[in-house]
């Protein structure tokens, strides 16, 4: 938001303050300073957008909307006053209020602007002009799925799940993305045909992975609801709106932007689950930890997602810098839910984080139990990484190994194996193999070429390695491991000066203290006397095989 010249006319410290608040997504802060200028320039436009959208930001609205009033007094367009206005005129369902502003000009966007005025048509009754409103949304260019979607919800609202079904079945050959939304409101509508085996079939297929859908599936199996209650009006359905809105725009803008999406959509559908995990996921691009962890904690635990939104908490407790809260979320939630993989996962990781190697091996194990045959390459790796903390190589190799049975290709492992052998001077054939197999399917991948590059100089392939660690060196060329590989290169291949150059380098990276001090030695005597000192093979028996 640029300052106009109405607005250099202010006190500039009030409103220079309000822009950088806003700028550090401190809301409220932003509100009382641009609030401040106000009181010295009530109807300064600048001024009272940049309020709105703090107050909005915060959750707000019933604050934003007199400031919202007064914009359109003074005849200023703003997209963020003009949403404010809708959302008002929707909640207190003045539908004409709506299409006034809509004639005024006061719009949001095509697509919001579209749509409000379908579902404006539903909330007065004449579903003839809704249908209407929702194709010319479908025929607009690039705005075809959203219209198919809301069009299935309203005719789901309307009682006509037939209509519904047939628009959610032909997706996505109709233009309809298979989102979670979309399997949510669909399930639901099979069931309300009495095609519950199909609901469960389609959460099956289309929810495999997704902790929500999987919590759905859960429930619907063991307490049927037939009850339609995903969108059960014409608010409701705005509010939906406003959600797609936001999560598209989250993937494109920052996060601050989208934010303004998401508090209208609760501000119309306060309870709104997917509304308050949109808004915690914007909340926490934006570094709003406090605010995201609050808009968590408002899901119910009876709901799906309620799992989802803990994990969330817990993650954002993380950030925060409160392990511990965040370990007794988790705890919590294996009580919750003790045969869900997931959380155990959670758990392994943040113990990970913290550097407890152990706890996190016993949480990935658990996890592993859980999950049986089906068990990710990821698990095995993510508990091989713990074990090799723990200087526990056979578990770690075990593990590594296992992923590959699950995912043979996977480079992160073939890697992580293969730089591992070679670092313990085992099976260098083999690590060389996997290594290279590793490259070719990441070749700008600088650990993966680097590790290539070292396991050809440990075989004594000295000239070759070269190569491979310089490209490594130009992919990672702040990594003291990386430039540490590449001085001994060069040593080896007598390359003395460039070697001593690499080490210096390698120091400035700031290297973990053991290696430092490794380097600190090459330095001084050089490559072929460290080795010596340390019982090591010659370079030049290497190199012949010895």
């Amino acid at each position: 938001m640029s300052a106009t010249a109405q607005s250099r006319q202010t006190d500039a410290g009030p409103y220079l303050a309000a822009r950088a608040a806003a700028a550090a997504q401190d809301y409220e802060a932003a509100v009382d300073w641009f609030q401040t200028a106000l009181g010295a320039d009530p109807r300064n436009p600048d001024l009272l957008e940049g309020a709105i959208a703090g107050l909005l930001a915060t959750g707000e609205i019933n604050e934003a909307l007199p400031l919202a009033e007064r914009l359109r007094e003074i005849e200023t367009r703003s997209q963020i006053a003009d949403m404010v206005l809708q959302i008002d005129a929707a909640r207190r369902g003045d539908w004409d209020m709506i299409f006034a502003l809509l004639e005024e000009g006061r719009g949001v966007g095509p697509l919001i602007d579209g749509l409000t005025r379908a579902w404006a048509r539903l909330g007065e009754g004449r579903m003839d002009l809704a249908l209407s409103a929702f194709d010319e949304v479908i025929e607009t260019p690039g705005l075809r799925g959203f219209g198919l979607y809301h069009k299935a919800l309203a005719l789901a609202v309307a009682g006509d799940f037939a209509a519904a079904d047939d628009i959610f079945g032909a997706a996505p050959s109709n233009g309809l993305p298979v989102t979670r939304p979309v399997v949510t409101a669909h399930a639901q509508i099979l069931q309300q045909l009495d095609r519950h085996e199909d609901a469960l079939a389609l959460l099956d297929q289309a929810g495999r992975g997704d902790p929500i859908l999987e919590a759905l599936r859960a429930r619907i199996a063991t307490t049927p609801q037939p009850e339609w209650s995903f969108v059960t009006n014409a608010v409701e359905g705005l509010a939906d709106l406003y959600i797609t809105v936001a999560g598209a725009l989250g993937d494109e803008l920052p996060g601050s932007f989208a934010l303004l999406y998401a508090r209208a959509a609760l501000a119309l559908d306060p309870d709104r689950v997917e509304g308050l995990l949109t808004t915690a996921n914007l909340l926490e691009q934006t570094g709003r930890l406090d605010l995201a962890q609050a808009a968590y904690a408002r899901v119910p635990k009876d709901d799906p997602a309620y799992v989802s939104a803990e994990l969330g908490r817990a993650e954002v407790l993380r950030r925060s810098g409160e392990p511990a809260r965040a370990l007794e979320v988790l705890e919590q939630l294996t009580r919750t839910a003790p045969d869900l993989p997931g959380v155990r996962i959670a758990i392994g990781d943040l113990h990970r984080a913290q550097g407890e190697d152990a706890a996190a091996e016993t949480a990935y194990g658990e996890a592993i139990r859980l999950t049986g045959e089906n068990a990710a390459w990821w698990l095995y790796y993510m508990r091989g990484i713990a074990r090799h903390a723990q200087n526990d190589w056979p578990g770690a190799e075990a593990d590594f190994r296992d992923a590959l049975v699950v995912d043979p290709d996977r480079a992160e492992v073939l890697n992580f194996l293969g730089y591992s052998l070679v670092e313990r001077s085992e099976a260098l054939d083999e690590a060389l193999d996997m290594i290279e197999r590793a490259v070719r399917a990441q070749p700008a991948n600088g650990a993966i070429v680097d590790s290539l590059g070292w396991a050809q100089f440990k075989l004594g392939r000295y000239e070759e390695a070269v190569g491979h660690l310089e490209r490594a060196a130009e992919l990672e060329p702040v990594d003291p491991i990386v430039n540490d590989h590449l001085g001994d290169g060069y040593w080896a291949v007598g390359r003395f000066i460039e070697a001593r150059f690499q080490w210096q380098r390698a120091l400035s990276f700031d290297p973990a203290p053991d290696e430092a001090e490794r380097i600190r030695a090459k330095l001084e005597k050089g490559l072929d006397a460290v080795i010596t000192d340390e019982g090591g093979t010659p370079l030049r028996q290497v190199a012949q095989g010895d």
